[in-house]
């Protein structure tokens, strides 16, 4: 239902109800149409009462017309003859409820024309007919369905060149001598303007070619070295026991072992692509780097400079036993790197470098390197040298299986932030069996503080470590040395015997020169107890109490 109100002022193309025109919307699904006209009459207020008026327009009309059509003006309200209006009829066949079901019955399927197609009705159930693009007529009878020629509608088909018919479609190219897109204006030129074109596709697709083929070679060189890399890193890892290491470390997650297997990338990002400025010493066995994790935390990165291939083998083992070494004058191992030809260790940085640098006031040995030489007191030099004699004990005691450092030296002993000893360095160091109280091996160290007894018989023992020649450079500031040079022992080869069954040892730099004092005779004949370092020493019984920590 629509409602119009009288209006005496009609605006065109508006038909809202208020302005005498009203217009209703038919419904999906009617089935019948009839109109019917009433009126409501207008009601005035006169004296507080209420009076309906018939309603003064003249006549009112009602009829169906297209919408899309149909434009209100007017001049409607004063038509008085008979007139005709478009209608729009929504019609389908109902004889089957959709187009499969209708196509299933070829005798009463309506859509008759060869080029026809079954279209779903958009009211109700039932489906209509229409002929294929590029075909007209009547869909509903044996071959209703004509071609169109496009080419006789340019307004609906443009086309600027060459126009060809074809069932369905049409076909339109650029005249002789000219090429480009016939269908839009202007879009063909002459191929007098082109004359430059074939060379220059001919270039340019050369040139395509040549520039794809270099951007894949490129690639392909790439991911073979980024392959081999990956293959380099993995067979490293497997060479240096990572495996190995990766199991044994899951089976000691619940204990608490704090130790992470890095990778070359973050060790490379940590230390800067192990720039120079990191350095933060050399020593025998390599070049230790300041490096700063992703986390924040600052660490020491050992890189070795040549790794023994007979001891590759053990060196998982060895790291994991040395990662649980947990005390507060050794310095704790974080982690490692398996990844490159020779394994890198991270150890927790000691910001105040090595007592060798505190005392003679260079870098000789490494560690912090450079400092000025300062002036230890007596007795924070005894704490030291006890707190060094602490560690050793645990190690050679505690630890299981012991652990024998083999160059106990001011250089290898570093102060932390409070000046308490970190023992350091174990690249020289040796697992001893259980058990044994001995084991033979080369000779390994700095000549002037190797045990006397070790250096002659290659017979290492707790009590190796326990020479008097680090302790003296620690409390009295005294340079070890050799008599004939300054040569120092460094391990390859095999054990062997030269002239006079003295054992051949392999040397290297031990100290700027000078002689050793005060450490006379082999350690197992200077009458030192063999309870280990730190009663063998006695130093931890000779620190003054306001020096213990």
């Amino acid at each position: 239902m629509s409602v119009c109100r009288p209006s005496e002022r009609a605006l065109p193309g508006s038909c809202r109800g208020d302005d005498g025109c009203c217009q209703s919307t038919i419904p999906l699904g009617l089935n019948s149409y009839r109109p019917y006209l009433g009126s409501f009459g207008r009601r005035r207020r006169r004296d507080q009462e209420a009076t309906f008026l018939a309603n003064s327009t003249a006549c009112s009309y009602a009829f169906m017309v297209d919408a899309w059509w149909f434009w209100f003006a007017g001049s409607h309200f004063n038509r008085t003859g008979d007139f005709a209006v478009p209608v729009v009829l929504d019609w389908a066949i109902r004889d089957a409820p959709s187009c499969a079901a209708a196509e299933r019955d070829s005798e009463t399927y309506a859509c008759r024309s060869a080029h026809s197609v079954c279209l779903e009705s958009s009211n109700g159930p039932g489906y209509v007919c229409n002929c294929t693009g590029g075909y007209q007529g009547n869909p509903y009878v044996t071959d209703g369905c004509t071609d169109v020629d496009e080419c006789r509608h340019r307004d609906e088909f443009p086309c600027y060149g060459v126009c060809v018919n074809t069932p369905g479609s049409f076909l339109c190219t650029c005249p002789n001598g000219s090429s480009g897109n016939a269908t839009v204006q202007d879009g063909c030129r002459r191929d007098d303007d082109n004359k430059f074109g074939l060379p220059l596709k001919i270039v340019t697709g050369v040139s395509a070619g040549v520039l794809l083929l270099l951007l894949a070679s490129f690639s392909s060189h790439l991911w073979v070295q980024k392959r081999r890399l990956l293959q380099a890193k993995r067979r490293f890892f497997e060479q240096n026991g990572g495996v190995l290491l990766q199991q044994q470390l899951g089976s000691l997650a619940s204990s608490g072992v704090a130790f992470s297997i890095f990778s070359g990338e973050e060790i490379g990002r940590a230390t800067d692509g192990f720039a120079e400025a990191r350095v933060l010493g050399r020593g025998g066995h390599g070049v230790v780097y300041k490096g700063v994790l992703a986390d924040g935390s600052a660490v020491a990165v050992k890189k070795s400079r040549v790794v023994d291939a007979r001891q590759v083998k053990e060196f998982a083992r060895e790291m994991l036993i040395l990662s649980q070494i947990n005390h507060r004058n050794v310095v704790k191992l974080l982690g490692c790197c398996l990844e490159v030809e020779v394994p890198m260790l991270v150890y927790e940085y000691v910001p105040n470098g090595s007592l060798h640098a505190y005392i003679h006031g260079d870098g000789d040995g490494g560690g912090g390197g450079g400092e000025a030489k300062l002036n230890l007191p007596p007795g924070a030099r005894l704490r030291i040298a006890a707190e060094s004699a602490d560690a050793l004990a645990y190690m050679h005691s505690s630890a299981s299986p012991p652990i024998l450092h083999r160059d106990v030296k001011s250089a290898n002993i570093l102060l932390d932030g409070d000046l308490a000893a970190k023992v350091s360095d174990f690249g020289a160091s040796r697992l001893a069996p259980a058990g044994e109280e001995a084991v033979a091996t080369l000779v390994q160290g700095t000549l002037g503080y190797l045990d006397p007894e070790y250096l002659l018989t290659s017979q290492l023992t707790s009590k190796s470590d326990q020479g008097r020649a680090w302790l003296n450079s620690m409390l009295r500031g005294g340079r070890a040395g050799a008599p004939h040079g300054e040569e120092g022992v460094r391990p390859g080869g095999g054990r062997g015997r030269g002239r006079g069954g003295r054992p051949r040892v392999l040397l290297r730099h031990g100290g700027a020169g000078g002689t050793a004092p005060g450490d006379h005779g082999p350690a197992g004949h200077r009458g030192g107890r063999s309870g280990g370092a730190g009663r063998g020493l006695g130093a931890a019984d000779a620190v003054p109490q306001h020096y213990r920590r």
